[in-house]
């Protein structure tokens, strides 16, 4: 493209050069840069892109877009001076691609937990309508069946616009995203058009990366405040900051709900290990999945097809098949004990509380509950003996043991975990640093029926340790366990 027409609606400062010159890629790392390309110096949180201008242009970069202008430029560049690189990417990459987003219809999601089970359901639901659609998701991304690897919740500006293009030209319909507040404050998803927007809940998490809960509230707000008037907003009624998102927002509003009235409202009749039985707007339904939360997560999927235009009593068909995203409660039961194992990606406070708060409530009668739980490394330090403080409160047996170290000291953090367990609970629980060890101990020690929660990493398939990815696997692990058992 020419590079005038790239910098439609980015807010810019100055220009030294020619702008009618021709762009044949957008780069934000300068390695990548080939000839024509147009580079993008961002000011990140440990690494400023305007160091690599030189290098970029050195690799054939024909335009440099940054906020401080060199000291020294080449008269065969075009410097495009913006007020915010990581603002003008977005437009710049959705200029770039076509304006993909304008083309499908877009939905996001938000919110501490849910996000990924959310979406997953919104990409098999529309895809049982008959849509081709895609998804962008923790787990994977995927453009029909073609599933492709995913590396962030959310990608940053370039990846999420050169996907969406490539799911436009595969004829995609509909497209299901996950906005974390990183991406949402790292303005990755700046210039998208979405056709909709779901607010799930929010926890304490991330304040590794943002200073207070108050501005991690804010920033996912911020999303909601930019949506257009074309949009529909829909957020979770018994959140307490379920309304607060949607105060300022020109979308069309819309709320579900267990407990209040609300524009899709539900009530759970029974919650066992078979599934779900609810009336949902005055409909009663059953659902293969478990739990209050995904009782939430199912109420958010209904509203939403119901404003993308779906029949209402299709819906609920089509949702009562379906199961929810990989390593979101998955369990299995060993044959000759009928002991339940459980994986689950739980790795929050209060969604470590929710998992085991619906264990409590399937539990036909004495069986303990073995909980495997630890934390991550390099990420908030405060919710480690918040999570242990709800693992003992919640389990009979908790075993603390290593998550993705990355690198930390595995150690050092199940010290700072320990620091939760108030007096009465030190008896509950034991240290195992070694997670492999940890879940095999798990299974030793549980009895005929006896359920084991293995939480922290669900779907990963890996253990990061010292910036070292080994493969790591809950859910296979637990399952030979448990074939060894009926050796």
């Amino acid at each position: 493209m020419i590079l005038a027409d790239l910098l439609y609606k980015v807010s810019i400062r100055a220009v030294l050069g020619n702008t009618n010159i021709e762009v044949n890629d957008l780069q934000i790392d300068s390695r990548k840069v080939c000839d024509a390309s147009c580079f993008i110096a961002i000011k990140g949180s440990v690494i400023d892109g305007h160091q690599f201008i030189d290098t970029a242009i050195k690799n054939g970069a024909k335009a440099i877009l940054c906020e401080v202008l060199p000291s020294e430029v080449s008269d065969k560049v075009t410097y495009v001076q913006v007020q915010n690189s990581a603002i003008a990417i977005g437009f710049i990459s959705h200029n770039f691609y076509g304006a993909p987003s304008e083309k499908i219809k877009l939905v996001g999601v938000t919110g501490t937990n849910g996000k990924t089970t959310i979406v997953t359901l919104l990409w098999k639901l529309f895809s049982a309508l008959g849509n081709k659609c895609g998804l962008i998701s923790t787990i994977q991304n995927q453009i029909g069946d073609t599933v492709l690897v995913s590396t962030h919740t959310t990608p940053d500006a370039i990846s999420i616009n050169s996907l969406l293009r490539k799911m436009v030209d595969a004829g995609c319909q509909y497209v299901f995203m996950e906005c974390s507040s990183h991406a949402i404050h790292q303005h990755r998803i700046a210039g998208l058009q979405f056709a909709g927007a779901l607010f799930s809940n929010i926890s304490h998490d991330h304040l590794d990366y943002h200073s207070t809960f108050d501005e991690y509230i804010s920033v996912k707000k911020s999303w909601f405040d930019g949506l257009s008037s074309t949009a529909f907003a829909i957020s979770n009624a018994d959140d307490k900051r379920g309304r607060v998102m949607l105060q300022n927002t020109l979308a069309k509003k819309y709320y579900y709900s267990l407990t209040t009235m609300a524009d899709c409202k539900g009530k759970i009749l029974d919650n066992s290990l078979s599934g779900l039985h609810m009336v949902v707007n005055d409909i009663d339904v059953y659902f293969r999945m478990i739990g209050e939360f995904n009782a939430y997560n199912l109420l958010a999927v209904f509203e939403a097809a119901v404003c993308l235009g779906q029949d209402k009593n299709l819906i609920l068909q089509l949702l009562s098949s379906l199961d929810g995203a990989e390593g979101r409660f998955d369990y299995m039961v060993s044959s000759r004990d009928k002991i339940i194992g459980i994986i689950d990606y739980a790795h929050t406070p209060d969604a470590l509380l929710n998992v085991l708060a619906t264990i409590k409530k399937l539990r036909q009668g004495n069986e303990r509950i073995i909980t495997v739980v630890g934390c991550g490394g390099d990420r908030d330090k405060t919710k480690r003996p918040m999570m242990a403080a709800v693992a003992c409160e919640y389990s009979d047996q908790v075993i603390f043991t290593s998550d993705n170290p990355r690198t930390e000291d595995p150690l050092e953090i199940l010290h700072e975990m320990e620091l939760g367990v108030n007096v009465v609970a030190r008896k509950k629980y034991i240290t195992i640093a070694d997670r492999k060890e940890a879940i095999k101990t798990a299974v030793r020690l549980a009895l005929k029926e006896d359920i084991i929660l293995v939480a922290g990493k669900g779907h990963e398939k890996y253990q990061e340790i010292q910036s070292i990815k080994y493969d790591f696997d809950d859910k296979q692990l637990l399952n030979e366990m448990f074939e060894l058992m009926e050796k």
